[in-house]
């Protein structure tokens, strides 16, 4: 702690562990300002510029840009030193000035600097109260030794702070506050003066310790909760069996339901007066052919069908066996390298990287399984009209998981009146006041991080934001990081003030009600991240980690938060392909979409288009392998490729996780001996 009553400032400065990207961007969301304190020669290093961009992703506070040891240098090699490292500073700080801190009058301008500065303002923690525990003690109860209450000394800053609110500590999750106290400032920035008895002239100043001694017996109590208006911990929804019990429809409704099932199924033709039911059922359709002609069809060429399908089918087998048993050549290789390649996550990253190409080439195409009849491979599935302006209730078919969460009636509205409520004036302890915390139900591992260095960083919850719901983030991939990620693998999120871990949904970011489902995390293209997990309110920066085999963790990705809405439709599709086998004017025979009539019956009434731009149906099935007679609004190509798109709404798995292992510490670069420190206030 720097105290300078001349400049009417104190500072508390502090530095992350060398290598600990997550301590370092916990403490940037609480410091004031960031003191960057750069190599003489290379500036920083490639784990500092790897700081540098999950920092500028977060959002950065006030920083300010120092170098120390120039002056060390040779004379002739300082200005060459100062212009290497302007043009280092200009790529990541354009408008930054680069001060020295080499002698005690550099450095009484950098206090300066630090104390006249304009401070930023990150909005996600401007709106909650939060505190950097200076002192932090452990009470353990009288049940449970592991368990008890935890007192977190430290300075009010952001918002006041309320007794009765939710207390967040990042890293360890949601905690209920018993009191808050007021102990005496143990940095006091005019600290009182007592005049001896013996010497009237001499004055002295009271150690800080020595009055925190003093006042350690009768602590002030500033507010203690109230049960009856105090935020309640419950986090999900205790699902009720029997809300969802559906009464069995009358008669009235079955023959109802049976009525419209008839006038559906009519067909409407054209036919001259006087023409009976039978007779018009042999009447032909307008392209001129008939009912029964698919029959003699069949019985005709049902043969040179099977003979050609099962030549087809041979020839596939042998090239899938082809495809299954070819390997690659081996280089040369050097034996040291290979102790150090594990050949199980290179043959999964390989698989990995096959399935992403495919997915770019030949995107939502899956094949019919042979085995599985495709009505009940694809049960969940239905056809669209149009995936834009087709209806979908957003209500239906909804997991048990939507039963634990919650979901508000008018996100916005609600989101509106609490921010208006923080502008009012709140009760609690006031942004600069010196606190003691008393937070109940504290596990002992807290504490015992604390004594091991870990920063002990602690967030008030806004009203509602303990409670599960369904997140949305705006991501955009991050360009240092190449490999492919799949939708529902486990990342590491830093969204606002929170670190969890969790397996998103990746979907497209349009303005309509449906977004359509994507595999992988693209490159090129913003898209949105859907995963269960504690309501937070926006604005809040978000960075979606991955943590590797070796124990280091990636930035993949940066964005931020979205919206809290569960009603967000994520819909998967499935393309099922077919092949043209014989072409007319505008009917065509199309095979190996299906391999059963059953099938073909099943999905008769979804649409089918083609590559090139055709749209069709299937008209009747032909024979009992699949093949099956469909029409189209023009003519197809011979190497056109029939298609047919199966929709079906995805959701998050259920895997929040408020507990991040620690990762492994960077690996120090060959460009600087020393990796550059993060002094914060």
């Amino acid at each position: 702690m720097l105290l300078c009553p001349r400049l009417k400032h104190r500072w508390f400065f502090t530095s992350a562990r060398p290598g600990d990207l997550h301590t370092v961007l916990d403490m940037a969301k609480v410091a004031d300002t960031i003191l960057f304190l750069l190599d003489p020669l290379e500036g920083w290093d490639s784990t500092g510029d790897y700081c540098l961009s999950c920092l500028f992703a977060q959002g950065l506070p006030t920083y300010t840009l120092a170098v120390q040891g120039i002056s060390s240098l040779p004379p002739k090699k300082q200005v060459d030193a100062r212009r290497k490292l302007s043009k280092a500073v200009e790529k990541r700080f354009p408008e930054d000035k680069l001060l020295l801190l080499d002698t005690q009058q550099e450095a009484g301008m950098l206090l300066r600097q630090l104390a006249n500065q304009k401070q930023r303002h990150l909005a996600f923690r401007d709106r909650r109260a939060y505190l950097f525990a200076h002192a932090a003690d452990f009470v353990p109860s009288e049940e449970n030794d592991l368990m008890g209450t935890l007192k977190i000394s430290g300075y009010v800053r952001g918002q006041a702070l309320n007794v009765n609110s939710v207390l967040h500590i990042t890293g360890h999750g949601d905690f209920q506050m018993k009191q808050i106290d007021a102990p005496v400032d143990p940095f006091p920035l005019n600290p009182r003066v007592i005049r001896s008895s013996k010497d009237s002239g001499t004055a002295m100043e009271i150690c800080s310790s020595d009055a925190v001694a003093d006042m350690e017996e009768d602590p002030k109590v500033l507010m203690k909760a109230d049960p009856d208006r105090q935020a309640s911990l419950q986090t999900e929804v205790i699902p009720d069996p029997m809300e969802g019990e559906q009464t069995w429809p009358t008669e009235e409704e079955l023959s109802e339901a049976h009525d419209l099932l008839k006038e559906s199924s009519k067909v409407v033709k054209k036919v001259p007066k006087g023409t009976s039911s039978y007779q018009a059922e042999w009447i032909l359709d307008e392209d001129g052919e008939s009912g029964g002609e698919g029959d003699e069809y069949d019985d005709i060429e049902h043969e040179n069908f099977m003979e050609e399908e099962s030549q087809d089918e041979g020839s596939e087998e042998e090239e899938e066996e082809e495809c299954e048993t070819m390997t690659i050549g081996e280089s040369v290789r050097d034996d040291l390298y290979d102790e150090k390649v594990d050949e199980e996550a290179e043959e999964k990253m390989l698989e990995k990287y096959k399935q992403e190409r495919l997915e770019e080439m030949f995107p939502d195409e899956v094949d019919t399984p042979r085995d599985v009849a495709a009505r009940i491979r694809f049960q969940k599935y239905r056809g669209l009209k149009s995936f834009r302006t087709s209806p979908w209730d957003p209500k239906e078919n909804l997991p048990r998981d939507y039963a634990r969460i919650f979901q508000f009636q008018n996100f916005i509205n609600t989101r509106r009146r609490i921010f208006k409520e923080i502008e009012e004036e709140v009760e609690g302890a006031e942004v600069g006041w010196y606190v003691t915390l008393h937070v109940s139900e504290v596990p002992v591992s807290v504490v015992e991080h604390f004594k091991r260095g870990t920063p002990l960083i602690a967030f008030s919850l806004l009203p509602h934001e303990q409670k599960m719901s369904v997140l949305n983030m705006v991501v955009s991939r991050h360009p240092g990081n190449t490999e492919p990620v799949k939708a529902k693998e486990e990342l590491i999120f830093h969204c606002g003030f929170r670190r969890f871990r969790a397996s998103p949904l990746f979907s497209q970011h349009t303005a309509a009600d449906k977004h359509k489902f994507q595999r992988f995390l693209t490159a090129d293209t913003a898209l949105v991240v859907t995963v269960y997990a504690p309501i937070t309110f926006p604005p809040a920066s978000v960075l979606l980690f991955k943590q590797n085999s070796n124990g280091m963790h990636s930035l993949i990705a940066t964005g931020h938060l979205l919206s809290v809405d569960p009603d967000r439709m994520v819909i998967k599709r499935v393309v099922l392909s077919g092949h043209p086998f014989k072409i007319f004017t505008k009917t065509a025979v199309v095979r190996y979409m299906f391999f059963n009539r059953e099938d073909v019956l099943w999905f008769k009434p979804v649409e089918l288009r083609t590559k090139w731009g055709r749209r069709g149906h299937i008209k009747e099935p032909l024979g009992t392998h699949g093949h099956m007679k469909c029409s189209f609004d023009g003519k197809l190509k011979s190497q056109d490729t029939v298609l047919m798109n199966l929709y079906k709404r995805v959701f998050p798995k259920w895997t929040y996780d408020p507990y991040v292992p620690e990762p492994v510490p960077w690996v120090k670069s060959e460009i600087s001996s020393t990796v550059p420190e993060m002094d914060m206030e």
